[in-house]
């Protein structure tokens, strides 16, 4: 396992300096498949026009009446929330004063791509729209770091317990569509059977190893599957004992992305039952990277997780 460095997980990611060419940040992405889908493709293409408008020193009331839209629509565009129209961003590169015909072309190109389906589209039926965001910044998330108080993560959990975690919350679902929900899940995970080099590092309460979810021997076969993920370089698994305090500033669980992209800022994804709130203002980054760090200190070491979750399985 690989156990990043306080200096590493407190060290923000800055968004690159305005006038930046759009060239060296698409050039990779751009005709090829992206990790992170349209989701990431529309992050980079917001990020860069924002860049554009501020160099040239224009606001967004104005940006919005040159493309027949509102102040409101170029903030969205620029945050990578809403899809883009190809004639809004050629629009707009006019007005920015983007004549490099190369540069011009990468970034229509890019709006193109930024409007394909993600793999996620064929689980279209059990994804809701809010949720759809998160699993393209997943994907291409360089380091994740996640608390959970409830479940195993969901990149972390076995076919069983995610199907038993399905019918909690959807205790009316078929099996049809349970299968989905954990077929979907599965997906997600397969980027750590391999060495892509994305990273995870969670944080679990001891209560989520303590509870019986799907009963007895499904809890021994996730627990199983979690001491056999704490020995995978990619991945870093602490366990808050019951005997801590220092959880009780986190209040919730909460999960931080971070991105290799200079472009992209880091993000902070909290669940809700019905929706998800999306963080990322660096005062609010940094606020829950302390109580993150606050928690790591709080846990087992990580080279000790798996002895601790072997004393778990024991009891379990």
């Amino acid at each position: 396992m690989r156990h990043p460095s306080d200096d590493e997980a407190l060290t923000p990611v800055r968004l690159a300096p305005a006038g930046t060419r759009a060239v060296a940040v698409a050039e990779s992405r751009i005709g090829f498949p992206t990790e992170g889908g349209p989701t990431v493709l529309r992050i980079l293409l917001g990020a860069q026009l924002r860049r554009l408008r501020e160099a040239r020193g224009i606001s967004t009331e104005d940006a919005g009446y040159e493309i027949r839209g509102s102040h409101s629509k170029i903030s969205r565009m620029e945050l990578g929330r809403v899809g883009f129209k190809e004639r809004d961003v050629a629009d707009l590169l006019t007005f920015y004063g983007v004549e490099d015909t190369e540069e011009r072309d990468l970034l229509l190109r890019l709006a193109r791509e930024a409007n394909s389906p993600g793999w996620w589209h064929r689980y279209g039926d059990v994804l809701p729209d809010w949720f759809e965001t998160y699993v393209g910044l997943e994907g291409a998330a360089a380091l994740m770091r996640t608390y959970e108080v409830q479940f195993v993560p969901g990149l972390m959990q076995t076919e069983e317990y995610a199907a038993a975690v399905v019918r909690l919350g959807y205790p009316d679902a078929p099996e049809e569509e349970v299968g989905r929900r954990v077929g979907l899940k599965m997906t997600r995970q397969e980027r750590f059977n391999d060495s892509s080099g994305q990273m995870l590092w969670a944080v679990l309460d001891e209560a989520v190893l303590r509870r019986p979810l799907g009963g007895r021997e499904v809890m021994r076969g996730q627990i199983r599957h979690l001491i056999d993920m704490a020995g995978r370089p990619n991945v870093t698994l602490q366990v808050v004992p019951f005997g801590a305090v220092d959880n009780a500033a986190a209040g919730r669980p909460f999960t931080i992305l971070r991105f290799a992209e200079p472009s992209m800022s880091d993000v902070v994804f909290m669940e809700y039952l019905t929706s998800a709130l999306y963080l990322d203002k660096q005062p609010d980054v940094d606020a829950y990277l302390r109580a993150m760090n606050t928690l790591c200190m709080a846990a087992t070491s990580p080279y000790d997780t798996a002895r601790f979750l072997d004393e778990v399985l024991r009891a379990t």
